[in-house]
């Protein structure tokens, strides 16, 4: 089983594979996605990590308000995203 992780407060400057090595070191990391914005294509700074439960229990408990790039990271477990209306 595996859990998506929640990781906020990134530099814009960071890529996927930066983000994915910082959490390889606490288990297997099954996808890494940096959110852009829709109509500018820059990046809105944060993304979501997805990896094996252990080690995303460990690597949120590691990470959360390290310094990455100059800034802490908010690092938690994702929630659910809520619904929203389609106008």
């Amino acid at each position: 089983m595996s859990k998506n992780i929640y990781v906020g407060n990134l530099p814009w400057s960071a890529t996927e594979e930066e983000i994915r090595s910082s959490f390889e070191a606490y288990g297997e990391v099954v996808s890494v996605k940096l959110i852009e914005d829709r109509e500018t294509g820059r990046p809105r700074g944060f993304g979501f990590v997805e990896m094996d439960d252990n080690g995303a229990l460990d690597a949120i408990e590691a990470l959360d308000g390290k310094d990455f790039g100059g800034r802490n990271l908010k690092v938690n477990e994702a929630k659910p995203r809520a619904e929203r209306p389609r106008w």
